[in-house]
């Protein structure tokens, strides 16, 4: 029996006993499965050696890169929420695995896997760098514009109402942002990982403040000058492209959206540190970011899932998340008192999925920019991190806090003020 006719039989094999409630799409045209309804496509036979001889997450992601593998007549939404009709580690239980195994070693020394142009990324390593940023967002403004919002805001909307659209959702959130911060005319704000302007024209336009931004992506920031020149807003705002460390205050509030992922644990200290110097007694400071689940010891929490893995040595190299308690330990102990956390999973959730869906819906755009194995990495990417929210896999938190001072911090008595019409 030839090694594409073998490969094919213990693919028929696994999906018998498996049962996706979705169809398999073999090279050769062959359906196994459904017949309507979204289908997984395995182009080349070569994807199962890969995964034989490389039986992990990275495996699947170059097999999806590459595009060894694909989802036709659906999303990638759509076959994560079909499934298999039982919990996969049942199925699992069920393979024959002996008549599997009689066919391994033709299929192991087969064709040679398909190269994704992924392999050699760099491993992981905690703390940002100027080239680690540059490698995440300075892809390609246009890239990101297929997917985000009218004001290219790259981090969690706020749902006020779970069928809002994404501009919305990213006008509110930045309004949000500004009422914890209880922004009023003439204060200095600090954005720190400013991205393309939003959170600095939207701060500046309606409530006045004089706005600084700091920011490692050359792109980003060429951009967001230009932006921010279109508004008639260059007298009030100012970006460098600088590390936070190197700047001097004192700022009356500060704002950190989406930028302390790239800190590194090891640098925590130094960052809390340096905002504390930054930050004028009793200002406020806004610390929005993803974070893990704690566990229940400090080792366990060190050990970093193949999801984790993958997305450093993918997307975000030096990328290190911390768990909720962490943040509000080393607020406390570099001198913030914390008065508010927001647990905004859900909302990261409906942005990433949004994100997702657009990017899809202007794909042969997206290839045209970047290529097709960038452009699919990251739709891979986007899918993964709107599942991972939805299922509380990972979290994300918006805590307030303010440069501790003796007596009152002056804060109104509730949040009501928040949620004014």
């Amino acid at each position: 029996m030839g090694l594409e006719h073998r490969t094919a039989d213990m693919i028929r094999t696994v999906v018998s006993v498996l049962e996706p409630q979705f169809a398999v799409r073999l090279w050769s045209g062959e359906r196994i499965g459904p017949a309507e309804g979204p289908v997984l496509a395995i182009n080349d036979p070569a994807a199962l050696r890969r995964i034989l001889l490389r039986p992990n997450l990275e495996a699947v992601i170059e097999m999806w890169v590459s595009g060894q593998i694909d989802v036709e007549e659906g999303s990638l939404f759509d076959i994560a929420a079909l499934g298999t009709r039982q919990k996969l580690k049942h199925r699992l239980k069920a393979l024959p695995k002996w008549k599997l195994l009689r066919d391994v070693p033709g299929v192991l020394f087969g064709k040679p896997p398909t190269d994704s142009g992924l392999a050699g990324r760099s491993p992981f390593v905690s703390g940002s760098s100027k080239e680690a940023i540059g490698h995440h967002y300075d892809i390609s403004n246009a890239f990101y514009a297929l997917f985000l919002d009218e004001r290219m805001v790259y981090s969690c909307g706020y749902f006020t109402d779970w069928n809002n659209g994404i501009d919305q959702a990213q006008e509110d959130k930045l309004d949000h942002i500004c009422r914890k911060l209880r922004l009023k005319p003439d204060d200095r704000l600090l954005d720190i990982g400013c991205g393309w302007g939003a959170m600095l024209i939207h701060a500046a336009r309606h409530y006045g403040v004089t706005g600084h931004g700091v920011s490692l992506s050359e792109a980003q920031t060429a951009l967001a000058r230009e932006r921010i020149r279109i508004a008639g807003l260059a007298d009030k705002i100012t970006i460098d492209i600088t590390s936070y460390e190197a700047m001097e205050g004192p700022f009356d509030k500060i704002s950190s959206i989406g930028m302390f992922e790239h800190v590194g644990i090891a640098q925590h200290h130094r960052y809390f540190s340096t905002v504390h110097r930054l930050l004028k007694p009793g200002g406020l400071y806004l610390h929005h970011a993803i974070s893990r689940r704690a566990k229940r010891s400090r080792k366990a929490f060190g050990r970093k899932s193949a999801e984790h893995r993958a997305l450093v040595k993918y997307i975000f190299p030096s990328g290190e998340l911390d768990h909720l308690g962490m943040s509000v330990e080393n607020l406390e102990g570099h001198g913030f008192e914390v008065h508010d956390v927001e647990n905004l999973r859900e909302h990261y959730g409906r942005t990433c999925r949004l994100w997702a869906e657009r990017l899809r819906a202007r794909f042969d755009e997206a290839i045209a920019e970047v290529g097709a194995p960038k452009a699919r990495l990251w739709l891979l990417y986007l899918t993964g991190c709107a599942l991972a929210f939805e299922r509380g896999t990972v979290q994300i938190n918006q805590t307030v806090a303010s440069k501790r001072v003796r007596g009152p911090s002056g804060l109104p008595p509730t949040r009501a003020d928040l949620y004014r019409d």
